[in-house]
């Protein structure tokens, strides 16, 4: 099994594993996963909900409350919801983000999926997007390939791939840099 992300003796990771079990079981892992990626949306975008959550004076139930609120609110699968409320239950819901990462990474894995970051000097056509994929899924054994785009303005053309820590440095940077140090040899 791959590394994940987030180091094993992270609270996220067991959560994040029990879930996607049951998940799994349910034929509900792409749902589980937007609706965890949406609770972490509302918790980075409403920064007093998520600290409400990391209070340790608030009690358990008023957190489990506050919790199945937010699941109604958003409309979440039976599943998310009464995860969600266990998560706020048992303290854990500051760890949410670290567990939507970490159930990403298990649905990814399960699906001969990985991510690639890539940032560019220019946004990128829906061409270049589909090479890059296509070049990069050769490169890492036929697995599918999503791309999670930059634009970095520092970059003076190009792009830069990175899955892990397979690098593609396909810049204009990275070529001057190449050619410089290719001269400095002779």
């Amino acid at each position: 099994m791959r590394e994940l992300k987030v180091k094993e003796g992270s609270a996220a990771t067991p959560y994040a594993r029990a879930v996607h079990a049951l998940a799994k079981e349910r034929n509900q892992a792409d749902v589980v996963g937007r609706e965890l990626a949406a609770v972490v949306q509302v918790l980075e975008r409403e920064p007093d909900v998520g600290a409400f959550f990391g209070r340790p004076w608030v009690p358990a139930a008023a957190k489990r409350a506050a919790a199945l609120e937010l699941a109604a609110h958003l409309g979440l699968s039976d599943l998310t919801r009464d995860f969600l409320g266990l998560v706020a239950r048992q303290g854990r819901a500051n760890h949410l983000a670290a567990m939507a990462e970490v159930y990403r990474d298990l649905v990814d894995e399960d699906l001969g999926r990985v991510r690639a970051k890539v940032r560019s000097a220019v946004a990128l056509t829906e061409a270049d997007r589909q090479a890059l994929r296509e070049r990069l899924g050769r490169a890492l054994q036929g697995k599918q390939v999503v791309l999670e785009e930059t634009v970095d303005e520092r970059l003076l053309g190009g792009f830069i791939a990175e899955v892990g820590s397979y690098i593609v440095d396909g810049s204009l940077d990275g070529q001057l840099a190449r050619l410089g140090e290719r001269l400095a040899r002779g």
